[in-house]
């Protein structure tokens, strides 16, 4: 056996696998094999929508299930025993793995990123590589854990059996919240983009500090209902009876799998509190409030809990007045960890002064370049009116027949204190218009209104333009706000996936956070957004992926600048494409731009007495009023209209460009092929055309797509020499007729001479690339003339026939003009 010629899964058996058995890796539970641990971003282009590759490992070696230690890249052995170290280390650098290898069968090069060794990277032999124990001593002494600390460090996961399993980023997260408590830290911050699984990454944490007998007593915190609920019945389902709700009305609950359950509740109907459970979910409003007969939390004791988890912690624990702060401050002496997907760093709050710096983030931007979130286009859209404002004309009356006051009014005044009716309706149309061009109309909508008054009157104006949708079902448009019970009725079946009504939705703010929409399709932005946890929170309505409906990426309208927050250092996921469209263009972002460049809840738990508490921005729930103490001031009459839509797109390393679908796609063909020279060579060397052309697929590069979005009927290889080599396309008749001219099949017989030409017409008319299948030889107009195997014979056998397909394929891409 020649080592050289093996190939490099032949080296990993052989070698690398023997030697980690010989060193006492199990491999049943500590070596995985080709590891995939990300998704492959998705790669949106028009309609064109692929994922890249993603990310995988040869070996990843755990001393504990989900404890990964090592990481181990392969080569095979015409490679250097070191090439594959640049690689591991960038996949132990994601990983947040220490120890680092590479090998190609004679041995491993061994990376050290902890520091703590002699020297960083060594050569070891074959025979020589270290023991599980051996790298945990090492691990043990760098993160300094003593004998108990490490026993927490070491307690299990939660394991259903089912062979569900957290993805890398919920483990670092995880492990690094583990140790850091292990260690001794009270306060630990976790910043998860939305849309990552923060819920089930607390549920895990909780887990293990709860199995290992750190923390016996837990209290969940959050501020929506259905947070608590779909997180009992769900993700902390395995907590069973040990967990019950701070609440005194019980529910029954649907999970994720379609059962029900009742949820158990800790309060009677006199509001005492049963202290036999271990976990308790509740709201910050149903132990809080501005009376002292309102502060439930006062009847625990303040060491009664171990380890406090508060859900979406950016949300108003943070700030030091803040009525849900003194609930931490109560409950100071126990562990306590904030969840959020936008840390809040201002003048006057900062959640990382309380809790400190992160111990672990996962961004927006990681999420979509990993392909676990879904990434987005933006449509801008200017009206008008608000560009240029407007100043009514001397004695402007009102509708009420009063004078409306003599200034310049902009778009911070347009439906807050001054409603332009026209403009609504031009909002309305121009979403609609959207839906249309689409070709969806049952995209599941959010519409971000300025507040409920106006989240009102635009449900009206979309019912108007949706009128044929809303007479087969009248919840085609609702609004759901905090006031609004109907509407409120209706979240539940707007996020669920299954559930065709309803799809477009009013709101104000009721809807911007906390709300699982999987298969949110559009966001609309008709509202200002001053605060960029508030925006990263609206467009994590829409970056949930999901499959099953083919949910890739989302679409955001913005009619109010408010995606300008794009260009803020702060924000940290960029869109796939921004577009603003001209008066006379299309919504809908074109395939190839311009060259020139709240069943909702309220937060209110159901029995937490005669007061309430106002959750999020009050804009959703006060009463709207104009500059003057007026309700707001109506005029009608006033024309609106569209002044300027353009589009960008977003690179495949996130950066904004301003590029067609042609450039995007020479730009990737020229990384495959370097010349024209290379690619002809590539393409007469293939034996199967379609393997070259599934090669550029699973890059992001589907020719037949790409064909269709240029509008061009081209073979895949004229398509491939013209657009990245601006080589004149021939259409597939013409290459099909310059074969028969030349007439090069004159030694077959008739019966095969006409079995090539049929083979011709065909790849004319349907461009079918793999012609040596003989199950073609089955269909018309073959069937015609013969059995396949007759027609096969007439080639003198198999191998004749297929020797002649080949030379007919030759034939056809012989000219390059």
């Amino acid at each position: 056996m020649n080592k050289k010629d093996l190939s490099e899964r032949d080296i990993c058996t052989k070698f690398i696998t023997s030697a980690l058995r010989n060193a006492g890796w199990d491999e049943q539970s500590q070596i995985r094999e080709e590891v995939s641990f990300t998704k492959g971003r998705i790669i949106v282009r028009g309609k064109l929508v692929s994922r890249g590759k993603g990310k995988r490992a040869d070996y990843i070696l755990y001393y504990k299930p989900n404890i990964p230690i090592a990481v181990i890249e392969a080569k095979d052995n015409a490679h250097g025993i070191g090439d594959g170290m640049q690689q591991a280390l960038g996949y132990a650098e994601t990983l947040d793995i220490p120890f680092a290898f590479s090998s190609n069968g004679d041995g491993f090069i061994f990376h050290d990123r902890t520091g703590s060794g002699d020297v960083t990277e060594t050569r070891l032999a074959l025979d020589a590589f270290p023991s599980p124990d051996a790298l945990w001593a090492r691990y043990r002494a760098w993160k300094a854990l003593t004998p108990e600390a490490e026993r927490i460090v070491l307690q299990d996961y939660y394991d259903d059996g089912s062979g569900k399993a957290p993805r890398y980023y919920q483990v670092n997260a995880v492990n690094a919240a583990i140790e850091a408590i292990a260690k001794g830290s009270d306060r630990v911050l976790l910043v998860m983009a939305t849309g990552t699984g923060k819920t089930y990454t607390a549920f895990q944490i909780i887990w293990r500090l709860w199995k290992a007998g750190r923390k016996r007593r837990i209290l969940f915190l959050a501020d929506r209902n259905v947070l608590v609920d779909q997180t009992m019945v769900n993700d902390f389902r395995p907590f069973g009876p040990a967990m019950a709700k701070l609440s005194t009305k019980s529910k029954t609950i649907e999970r994720d799998d379609g059962s029900q359950i009742d949820l158990a509740i800790a309060l009677d109907k006199k509001r005492r509190i049963d202290t036999a459970y271990e976990i308790y979910l509740g709201l910050y409003q149903a132990i809080t409030g501005p009376e002292e007969r309102q502060k439930l939390y006062r009847e625990f004791s303040p060491g009664f809990f171990d380890l406090i988890v508060i859900d979406e912690c950016h949300r108003g624990s943070a700030a030091e007045d803040s009525a849900w702060r003194e609930i931490l401050e109560h409950f100071s002496a126990a562990t306590q960890i904030g969840l959020t997907a936008t840390p809040k760093e201002t003048e006057y709050v900062s959640n990382m002064a309380y809790f400190g710096e992160p111990v672990y983030s996962y961004s927006l931007k990681q999420g979509i370049r990993d392909g676990f979130l879904a990434p987005y286009k933006v449509v801008k859209i200017h009206i008008d009116r608000d560009v240029e404002g407007y100043r009514p004309e001397q004695g402007q009356l009102d509708r009420d027949g009063e004078v409306v006051e003599d200034r310049l009014y902009n778009a911070k005044d347009f439906d807050r204190t001054l409603v332009l009716d026209e403009r609504t309706k031009l909002v309305a149309c121009k979403v609609t218009e959207f839906l249309h061009q689409s070709g969806d109309r049952f995209q599941k909508t959010i519409v971000f209104c300025v507040d409920r008054e106006h989240a009102a009157r635009m449900r009206q104006a979309l019912i108007n333009e949706n009128a044929d949708l809303v007479a087969q079902n009248h919840r085609y448009v609702m609004r759901i706000t905090g006031g609004d019970t109907e509407g409120q009725a209706e979240l539940g079946n707007f996020i669920d996936p299954e559930a065709r009504y309803p799809v477009l939705v009013t709101t104000s703010r009721l809807l911007s956070t906390g709300v699982d929409a999987q298969t949110c399709r559009l966001i609309v932005l008709d509202r200002e957004i001053g605060s960029m946890t508030e925006f990263k929170q609206i467009v994590g309505r829409g970056t949930r992926v999901h499959e099953d409906t083919r949910k890739y990426y989302f679409t955001l309208i913005d009619f109010r600048g408010a995606t300008s927050h794009f260009a803020d250092p702060d924000f940290d996921g960029e869109p796939v494409q921004i577009y603003e469209p001209r008066p006379d263009e299309p919504v809908s972002p074109p395939d190839e731009p311009p060259a020139d460049d709240e069943a909702a809840d309220t937060g209110i738990e159901e029995d937490s007495g005669d007061y309430e508490v106002l959750v999020g921005d009050t804009a959703d729930i006060d009463t709207p009023t104009g500059g003057n103490g007026r309700e707001k001031v109506y005029v009608d009459g006033v024309a609106a209209s569209i002044v300027a839509e353009r589009v960008e797109y977003l690179d495949e390393q996130g950066k904004l460009v301003t590029e067609s679908l042609r450039d995007f796609t020479r730009k990737a063909l020229h990384r495959h092929f370097a010349s024209l020279d290379d690619f002809l060579k590539r393409w007469s060397t293939a034996e199967r055309k379609q393997a070259l052309l599934d090669e550029l697929a699973a890059e992001g590069l589907p020719l037949e797509i790409i064909a269709a979005e240029l509008g061009k009927d081209l073979d895949p290889f004229d398509l491939v020499c013209h657009i990245a080599f601006d080589a004149k396309p021939l259409t597939r008749r013409e290459r099909a007729e310059n074969v028969k001219k030349r007439d090069v099949f004159a030694q077959y017989g008739p019966q095969a001479r006409a079995v090539l030409d049929a083979l011709l017409d065909k790849y004319a008319d349907e461009g079918v690339l793999n012609l040596d299948d003989t199950k073609v030889l089955r269909i018309p107009p073959f069937d015609r003339l013969g059995t396949p195997v007759q027609l096969v014979k007439a080639f003198g056998g198999r191998p004749g026939f297929e020797q002649a397909v080949h030379a007919l394929q030759s034939a056809l891409y012989q000219e390059t003009a």
